[in-house]
């Protein structure tokens, strides 16, 4: 084999992201198909770095490595850098994932020492449990398991449960009018959440209502006597899943509700009237992703509205420690 190019990734390489991205899924199975538009809206990411956060390795023009950081525009006591990256089937066991992952570490200490030089450093990645030999890898360059996630997900076909909206609530539907009501009741309902942040406005927008988001399919729950929005549940839906599989899957990628809201059925009514609304609207499925140990008891909830765990993932973490201490 030649020798690989190494080099920062820029939103040029968009195509060639989602090109690699969908051969890993031919053999990892993660359920994560990709266009060009996908892929460069992670490529857009305000808080990625391309140029001091990223590498790609390339043999001639085909891209068979990546790896990108991910910042927190916000932070208190420790800040949680995101590492993200994967490398082709074919050229797995060369040491491009160990070259990756050690320059993505070397990376979040540069942004880290810029943004947060204060604050403990620690370095994050998130993959699904059974991909082979990422355990490994990550052992390798010190990483330890620290938290477990599930996906989960309910055919539509199934039965839905009859949650009633509480007493004095109503649901609403996502407008450009109330964005800044569930942008602002995602940063409050997540600010007790295991490693969550505020997520400013680029942020949002960049992340939650971008070419994926379903207008149609997110909804806000709003207190009728104070007016104030207490809780909510935003869906996103990916093309390119749908065009490989042939399954429309709604995600229902945030789901919160303000702490002085929870246990009064704010999240079971939301869910279902986002399930009958998906199933009416033509979705074969409803999928999400839950926080094995979340303290808010999400896990119990989705079990109750039918939603059934299908894959793992693991979160590492690497303590890399403070640069100013």
């Amino acid at each position: 084999m030649r020798e690989l190019t190494w080099r920062p990734l820029t939103t040029a390489d968009a195509k060639a992201s989602a090109d690699l991205l969908n051969a890993i899924e031919t053999v990892d199975r993660i359920g994560e198909n990709y266009v060009e538009a996908d892929t460069l809206q992670e490529l857009l990411d305000p808080y990625a770095d391309l140029e001091r956060g990223s590498l790609a390795a390339l043999d001639g023009d085909e891209m068979v490595g990546y790896m990108k950081i991910r910042y927190k525009p916000f932070a208190e006591e420790v800040h949680r850098v995101f590492l993200d990256g994967g490398v082709h089937p074919g050229h797995r066991g060369r040491g491009i994932g160990a070259t990756l992952v050690r320059a993505g570490i070397e990376a979040a200490k540069v942004l880290h020492a810029e943004h947060h030089p204060a604050l403990r450093l620690v370095v994050d990645v998130h993959k699904a449990e059974h991909i082979p030999g990422l355990a490994d890898l990550v052992r390798s360059q010190g990483f330890s398991p620290v938290r477990y996630y599930q996906r989960m997900e309910h055919p539509l076909g199934a039965a839905i449960s009859d949650a009633a909206v509480p007493d004095g609530l109503r649901i609403e539907p996502w407008s450009e009018r109330t964005d800044e009501d569930f942008r602002r009741v995602r940063n409050e309902s997540f600010a007790d959440h295991w490693g969550a942040v505020p997520l400013p406005v680029d942020g949002w927008q960049n992340k939650i209502t971008n070419q994926t988001f379903k207008p149609e399919t997110s909804f806000l729950v709003r207190d009728e006597a104070s007016g104030a929005a207490v809780g909510l549940l935003v869906a996103m839906s990916w093309e390119a899943d749908t065009a490989t599989t042939g399954i429309r899957d709604a995600h229902f990628m945030v789901i919160g509700t303000l702490p002085e809201y929870r246990e009064r059925g704010v999240a079971g009514a939301l869910i279902a009237h986002a399930l009958r609304t998906a199933a009416e609207q033509g979705y074969d499925r409803a999928s999400l992703s839950v926080d094995s140990a979340s303290a808010s008891g999400a896990p119990g909830i989705f079990e109750k509205a039918g939603f059934e765990p299908k894959m793992r993932y693991v979160r590492w973490e690497l303590p890399v420690g403070s640069l100013s201490g």
